[in-house]
Formats: structure tokens, C-alpha cells, sequence
């Protein structure tokens, strides 16, 4: 029973918000997605991400593991997603990307900072600024057909990382005023996300239902799997180790569908897989989590 109410504690806020941003919507209220994703993913999500790292008192080493697990771990699950889309006859353009990199940003971060406070939410930023590298590049490149090999280095979120390790590995500190705006500025990247996720998925129509619950059911259990096993070999433990797990399984993320959308790929069946894989992790994290608590 107690484990059952530390799981609820942990994932009913996450969903509490993001619904509503779905009821927000439903109601027929204004609500500026584009604007306030823009202001997450430019401002207050690097802010986050960077103030994260600067101040982790971490071990060095182990956000270095962490780091070359969550490459490795993405390697490993785009191979293994190509060979299921291959045997299936699926559209690699419409559904790899989606398959691959999840919503480690809107319900990863909250998610771990729920479950595993501030030591927990340092190593989910670390997957997730991992993850945002090979996702605004190699993800690009294959939702577009070529995307543009210069995005990388317009990404707020890369130089957030990259700075935010710099600060980290070389023990400075911005001052103290500096820091608290950062932080002030960071904390509201958490909400923003979330609720910006029930807003999307309100929106969204989903079509393909069929083909996305059982590519929904795949993806967690195939991306489960092989961080679990990438976890083991890395000789992870703990709470970097259920990070790493979780942050891995979480579903796909409302940015696929954008991409989707803004490259003209099959938006229409990227959306129903986000809407169906989204609704999935309301069973499928709370079980993750106890397991991993």
C-alpha cells in the first residue's frame, strides 16, 4: 500500500498538469502553444538544464557513465527499432524518429524530480541533453529527408548542456545573482512542459490507432529492455540507473509530431502515435516506477 501511494504521489502530479492543459483547451480557452514552446525550449528549459549541472554535486565520473550509457543506449534502440520497422513494413521516415527519442524533457524531467528530487532531476537532465543532440540532428535528418546540418549549433539546449558540463567540470559558479535569476527563470520550465503536453494532445487527432498501440506497446517495452540491459553493463546502480531506465521508456515525445508536421511527413499517423503512447504511460510508468523504487 505504501508503495502504491509513493508511485501516486510521484506521477499524479505529472498528470494532474499536463490534464490540465488538456481541460484548458477543451474549454474553448486561447492557449499560444507555439509561443510558450518557444519560451520553454529557448529560456526556461536551458535555464533548467544549465543551472542543473552547474550546481550538481554529482560525482563527475558517474554523469560521464551516464552520458556514454544514454549514447549507447540510443544507438542500440535506433538499431533495434529500424529492424522492427523493416520486418513490419513500416515508413521509417514516419515512425523511427518517434520510436527512438522519447519525451525525456515534458514528463522525463518532472517525473524524475518527483520520484528522485534534485540528484534525481541532474541525472534526467544529463539523458536529456544527451538526447537532444542526436534528435535535432540524426532525428532531423531522417523526419526531413536532409534536414539542415547547421541546426545543431543554433540549439539552445546544446550550448546549455555543453556550458553547464564546462561550469560543472571546472567547479565555477556564476554569481550569485546570475544564479538565482537562473534558477527563478528555470523553474518554470517544469510546469510549462507539462502543461503544454495536455494542451498538444488535446489538439491532436489521432488516426492509425491500430498501428500506433501496438508500436506504442513496443517502444516501452523495447526501450525498457535495452536500457535495463545498457544500465547492467555500464555498471550503473541506483538512482542513475533508474534514471537512466526511465528516462529511456518515456513515451514519444509532441515534438515528433511537429517535425512531423513542419517536414511534411504522415503527421496524421505520428500524432495518433503520440496521442496512443502518451495514454499508455499512465498504466505503463506507474508500473515502472515501482519496480525502480
Amino acid at each position: 500500500m505504501n508503495l502504491i501511494l509513493t508511485v501516486l504521489e510521484i506521477v499524479a502530479p505529472v498528470f494532474l498538469l499536463a490534464g490540465l492543459g488538456f481541460i484548458w483547451v477543451r474549454l474553448g480557452y486561447e492557449y499560444p502553444i507555439q509561443f510558450v514552446t518557444r519560451l520553454a525550449m529557448t529560456l526556461a528549459v536551458p535555464c533548467l538544464v544549465f543551472s542543473s549541472l552547474m550546481q550538481a554535486e554529482t560525482d563527475l565520473r558517474k554523469l560521464v557513465t551516464l552520458s556514454l550509457a544514454s549514447l549507447t543506449g540510443y544507438a542500440a534502440i535506433s538499431l533495434a527499432a529500424w529492424l522492427l520497422l523493416k520486418i513490419s513494413n513500416l515508413d521509417l521516415r514516419t515512425y523511427l524518429a518517434p520510436l527512438v527519442f522519447g519525451n525525456t524533457g515534458n514528463l522525463g524531467l518532472p517525473l524524475a524530480f518527483f520520484a528522485f528530487g534534485q540528484v534525481g532531476l541532474e541525472y534526467a537532465v544529463v539523458v536529456f541533453a544527451i538526447m537532444s543532440v542526436p534528435a535535432f540532428t540524426f532525428g532531423v535528418w531522417l523526419v526531413a529527408g536532409g534536414g539542415p546540418s547547421g541546426r545543431i549549433i543554433r540549439e539552445p539546449m546544446v550550448w546549455a548542456a555543453v556550458f553547464g558540463a564546462l561550469f560543472l567540470w571546472q567547479g565555477w559558479q556564476t554569481p550569485q545573482f546570475i544564479t538565482n535569476t537562473i534558477d527563478l527563470v528555470g523553474q518554470t520550465g517544469i510546469p510549462l512542459m507539462l502543461v503544454t503536453l495536455g494542451v498538444a494532445v488535446a489538439r491532436l487527432a489521432p488516426e492509425k490507432v491500430f498501428t500506433a498501440a501496438w508500436l506504442s506497446l513496443a517502444k516501452t517495452l523495447l526501450c525498457t529492455l535495452i536500457a535495463w540491459g545498457i544500465g547492467f553493463a555500464y555498471g550503473l546502480t541506483g538512482i542513475e540507473f533508474s534514471v537512466l531506465v526511465l528516462q529511456l521508456a518515456t513515451p514519444v515525445a509532441v515534438t515528433s509530431y511537429l517535425l512531423a508536421e513542419k517536414y511534411e511527413a504522415d503527421s496524421e499517423a505520428v500524432a495518433g502515435f503520440v496521442v496512443v503512447s502518451t495514454l499508455t504511460s499512465v498504466f505503463s510508468l506507474p508500473i515502472l516506477l515501482a519496480v525502480l523504487l
